[in-house]
């Protein structure tokens, strides 16, 4: 069972790709940036060119860099909230609030509100 982008690429089998050898096997990659080899109809590895694989890789790296990922933007929330620990009066302000009488006029309260 082959991927729909798989399917997409050139295919060789590996009795062509040693009649033709590696000049010729390089000449097909050329052309497309990437030729799938293939064992008895089975896809077994993909050729690359070079820009075709730093073309890739600068995808992965954008992708993995995104700031748009719903858990990093988790982190960045909970690192935010937790840096107000590391302020120099932290220990100060949290024994003053605790000191303080809760007044909660009726209603209870959990969490921040947003």
């Amino acid at each position: 069972m082959t991927s729909e982008a798989i399917d997409q690429l050139s295919f060789a089998p590996a009795s062509e790709i040693k009649k033709q050898g590696w000049r010729g096997i390089m000449r097909s990659v050329s052309r497309t940036g990437k030729l799938v080899v293939t064992n008895h109809k089975q896809p077994e590895a993909v050729i690359l060119s070079v820009p075709e694989y730093d073309r890739l890789m600068q995808l992965a790296h954008s992708a993995k860099n995104r700031t748009d990922d719903p858990l990093q933007a988790l982190r960045e929330r909970f690192d935010q909230r937790l840096s107000s620990l590391n302020a120099a009066d932290a220990a100060d302000q949290l024994r003053d609030l605790m000191n303080q009488p809760a007044a909660l006029s009726g209603k209870v309260k959990a969490g921040a509100s947003y």
